[in-house]
């Protein structure tokens, strides 16, 4: 009884992670211009994106000078509505 939870959990926890990856994924790449606890900047051509880091990353951390080819996803943090104009 306990193998049979133990796989059905397994295969819900891997279907999850499956709906979860709907997302899509981007790129940048680039050389390293900064970096801190929390965050690093990488230079695309002249422009300069800041990328968020947490304890979730995977990967190594970037040093300054690096080249680096960063994948991440575009996720809302909040979201304020107003009526649309008549």
């Amino acid at each position: 009884m306990e193998k049979i939870i133990l796989t059905i959990s397994i295969i819900a926890s891997v279907g999850l992670r499956l709906l979860a990856s709907d997302t899509k994924d981007y790129q940048v790449t680039g050389p390293v211009h900064e970096v801190n606890a929390s965050n690093f900047v990488v230079l695309k051509g002249h422009q300069k994106w800041q990328i968020a880091v947490d304890s979730f990353t995977k990967g190594d951390k970037p040093k300054v000078g690096n080249k680096v080819t960063i994948h991440y996803t575009m996720t809302a943090t909040e979201i304020e509505t107003k009526p649309a104009e008549k």
